[in-house]
């Protein structure tokens, strides 16, 4: 299998093509549905996308991809008591499709939907956010990953201007969830330094998003210097700093456009030396790629740009900026 230096770049949920997809299930359908019909359906539906993660794991060995995130939606209903009941069913598939993806050294994560609140002005909606954590849980448990943040749930912060209440609820959450939890700034709700400072507060790490930084601060490059100060503040939150995650998108119609383009064409100087960055763009696989080649380019010219020093020479080494091959990265 073909290596690939760091940056390990990681495919988001399925492929840009049709070799990693999933069946869905709609709540309006499942009621639809007598329980044991309703049985049936989920256990089927949950054998279908187990088989697909499983092939989903293929294709990240085959492609030498070591950053998988899995669906959320993976299998739907599991917060219900019928769902989690019959995902239970599947405790020796899903341990070993998880050991797999540990021995073949993928490293495996989930960003459940935004609409998971932990510091909502509404009990219910605490609540409701609290149980479908706990279901995020229980899989990852099912899946065999570590009881800590290599193995990461993901989520937003919340409601914007409620960080205590957000820092006291990740406060009862249950172990399996707690250990687990990661934030990520947003471009509306939560700034990078404030989502970081929620992040200290609650001893919880801090995924970084450079566009959502650079969307919510209105700012004209990745490479302002605000950028490296939140890769490497985001960093110190991690309990092993080479476990940090982040991500990458670009706008798809102007720099500061919130939607996701195809590629990734622009990438902050401060990712390169990082480890571990999802790509969100819409052409998946094919922005990774592309993503690889540009990684490849860069290391060929630093390497080529480490010289002797001239004159009184003391044996030390000298590298050109960064910024000297950043056209390279650009393409």
């Amino acid at each position: 299998t073909k290596r690939y230096p760091q940056p390990h770049f990681g495919l988001v949920c399925i492929t840009h093509s049709d070799r990693v997809r999933y069946r869905a299930l709609t709540r309006k359908r499942l009621l639809q549905f007598e329980e044991n019909e309703q049985k049936e359906l989920l256990r089927e539906l949950y054998a279908a996308n187990l088989q697909r993660f499983n092939g989903a794991i293929d294709y990240c060995i085959s492609h030498a991809l070591r950053l998988y995130r899995f669906s959320a939606k993976l299998f739907p209903f599991d917060d219900t008591p019928l769902g989690e009941g019959i995902l239970q069913e599947f405790t020796v598939e899903l341990a070993a499709v998880g050991n797999r993806a540990t021995e073949q050294g993928i490293r495996l994560l989930v960003h459940p939907e935004q609409f998971i609140v932990l510091n909502s002005t509404t009990p219910e909606v605490v609540e409701n956010s609290k149980t479908m954590l706990a279901a995020y849980g229980r899989l990852m448990d099912l899946l065999q990953q570590p009881r800590s943040p290599w193995a990461p749930i993901e989520i937003h912060g919340g409601k914007g201007g409620r960080g205590d209440e957000l820092v006291a609820t990740i406060g009862e959450l249950p172990d399996a969830v707690r250990s687990r939890l990661v934030l990520e700034n947003d471009e509306r709700a939560y700034s990078a330094r404030e989502i970081l400072a929620v992040c200290q507060a609650a001893g919880v790490p801090m995924v970084f998003d450079a566009h959502h930084h650079i969307c919510h601060e209105g700012l004209a490059s990745y490479d302002h210097p605000s950028v490296a100060e939140m890769v490497d503040g985001a960093r110190a939150t991690w309990p092993e700093p080479t476990w940090q995650v982040l991500h990458i998108s670009n706008g798809r119609e102007s720099f500061c456009d919130r939607r996701h383009s195809d590629m990734v064409t622009e990438m902050p100087t401060a990712y390169w030396n990082a480890e571990w960055i999802e790509v969100e763009a819409k052409h998946k696989e094919e922005a990774i790629q592309a993503l690889r080649h540009q990684r490849v380019t860069i290391q060929q010219r630093l390497n080529e740009a480490i010289l002797p020093r001239r004159g009184n020479d003391t044996g030390q080494l000298r590298t050109f900026d960064a910024c000297g091959v950043k056209p390279d990265c650009e393409g």
